[in-house]
């Protein structure tokens, strides 16, 4: 393989495989990543996944606060580059910018191009219930994940895969599908494919994402929990209590349920809360079990240990977002 010169942008832990697998093949001649950020109860700054691992490798960094100034452009069209690989950067690039590389910019995208396009790609695959889902390449234009695709890997999402899963799934299939692209590249066999057919935008995840609405099916509020786990969480409020939802699944037919007739029950009621049933809840359509919660001000635990140390007394109703 033709050994190109490459100015790598990203920042979470989701490119550093990516970024790990281009340095056994490319002349990587600096890294951009984001700037450090405050985090945790002191809000110190802490630096991207990426620039730890660039920097504990030699690797030049760079984080300017907006890579579209002129400043950063002209320094960057000095380092002359192959290419500029872009995974989950977080930064849109200008068409100045886009015009530097002698083979254009290479874009690894966390979705099955053109669904998912935006932000959240992984997220909003789980959410919506696809049953599938994967990486794409593309070359980058001005527009939103708009590019011509170059090669795409698939992954199947499992019933109960989480974010977690599918990010971890997700990730390592994103460096294969960059080294099989340069390698074409480098043959001059890469083929462009225009983006066609049905689209959607996978806009930014917000703490309002996670509120659950319980006049929604058992499975889409199962989806929901499972495409926020592990951040930021789905969840509901109890007695003006905020209770985060971690794990959850349909629930099979018990005698609990066959003791209430459907005009009883409304979304959001807790239709049992003990050792042997679980924790029962009524949905829009469907009962959900809740697996796993977090109370406030305690961690995340079993519902089975939570209901152990603490119960939930009965009538109760989960109040649903919006309500």
């Amino acid at each position: 393989m033709k050994r190109f010169r490459v100015i790598f942008m990203g920042t979470p832990e989701f490119a550093v495989p990516c970024l790990a697998s281009l340095a056994e093949y490319c002349e990587i001649v600096g890294v951009i990543t984001q700037p450090d950020k405050p985090s945790g109860r002191g809000q110190k700054l802490r630096p991207s996944p990426v620039k730890v691992w660039a920097e504990n490798h030699g690797y030049p960094v760079w984080q300017p606060a907006k890579v579209r100034t002129e400043d950063c452009v002209a320094f960057l069209r000095e380092k002359k580059p192959d290419l500029f690989i872009v995974v989950a950067f977080g930064q849109i690039l200008s068409q100045e910018l886009l015009d530097i590389p002698k083979y254009g910019c290479i874009n690894v995208h966390a979705s099955l191009l053109p669904r998912y396009r935006g932000a959240a790609p992984m997220q909003w695959c789980i959410i919506n219930g696809e049953k599938e889902t994967g990486v794409t390449t593309m070359f980058m234009d001005a527009g939103l994940d708009t590019g011509d695709m170059l090669v795409k890997e698939t992954m199947p999402i499992g019933e109960d895969a989480t974010l977690e899963d599918v990010h971890d799934g997700l990730m390592n299939l994103g460096a294969k599908a960059l080294y099989e692209t340069l390698e074409k590249l480098s043959e001059g066999t890469l083929e462009r494919h225009p983006q066609t057919g049905e689209s959607n935008y996978a806009g930014r995840i917000t703490k309002e994402t996670g509120h659950i609405d319980w006049t929604k099916s058992a499975e889409e509020i199962h989806n929901l929990v499972r495409g926020l786990n592990p951040v930021p969480g789905a969840y509901t409020f109890l007695d003006g209590k905020k209770f985060k939802i971690w794990k959850a699944e349909l629930a099979e037919k018990t005698e609990v349920m066959e003791q209430h007739t459907a005009s009883d029950l409304q979304p959001g009621m807790i239709l049992a809360a003990n050792a042997k049933d679980g924790l029962l809840v009524v949905t829009g359509q469907g009962i959900l079990k809740i697996l796993e919660i977090q109370a406030p001000g305690k961690k995340r635990m079993d519902t089975a240990a939570y209901l152990n140390g603490h119960g939930i007394e009965l009538p109760a109703v989960f109040e649903s977002a919006g309500s």
